[in-house]
């Protein structure tokens, strides 16, 4: 069961009503102290009208999942940019709160569907091709595979794995991948 503090009382009521999760107790969002953050993961509504300190939120001992008043890209990237984990829309079901909770517990980031992932921290951004690679790279597949469905050459599959790697500043597939699950590149 994972414990969840809560920044309001109506989002109290909705873990109440969550089988696997618990209701760690309710905090104030503006004024969070470290102490009373005795829970695995923290679940605020943000309003897209006042300015937050991101990093602040980012650097709390427990993951932040927030609920969001629209669904404004810049809004969503600049939260996980900082390190907020995950970043719902504040329409978003209880299923779909249940299901971000859990994910962003198991260390993995959160983001709303229609909200474009956030490439601009690099360099040079990945190009679409280069994002469907790592897709499927993330699925596990071989160059081989890759290239395959892709309909393209294994070298051109190993082309695009190097400039993935170089863009990434990652060493392996599998870092590559945990570099872009943390950057909300991929999703699993």
């Amino acid at each position: 069961m994972i414990r969840v503090l809560v920044g309001s009382p109506q989002l109290a009521n909705l873990v109440r009503a969550i089988p696997s999760l618990e209701l760690a107790g309710t905090v104030d969002p503006s004024h969070l102290s470290q102490s009373e953050l005795l829970g695995d993961v923290l679940l605020i509504e943000v309003e897209d009208s006042i300015n937050y300190d991101w990093a602040a939120l980012a650097d709390l001992p427990v993951p932040a999942v927030l609920l969001l008043d629209s669904a404004d890209s810049s809004l969503v990237n600049a939260a996980l940019r900082s390190g907020i984990r995950g970043a719902l829309s504040g329409d978003a079901t209880p299923q779909e709160i249940e299901a971000a909770v859990h994910a962003v517990n198991a260390g993995l980031v959160v983001s709303m569907p229609d909200a474009q992932p956030f490439t601009e921290e690099f360099a040079e951004p990945l190009t679409d091709r280069e994002l469907e690679v790592l897709e499927l790279v993330a699925e596990g597949l071989s160059n081989k595979m890759i290239a395959h469905r892709l309909g393209i050459s294994e070298h051109t599959v190993k082309t695009h794995v190097a400039s993935i790697f170089a863009k990434l500043g990652a060493s392996s597939r599998t870092e590559a991948v945990s570099r872009a699950i943390r950057r909300g590149l991929v999703m699993l």
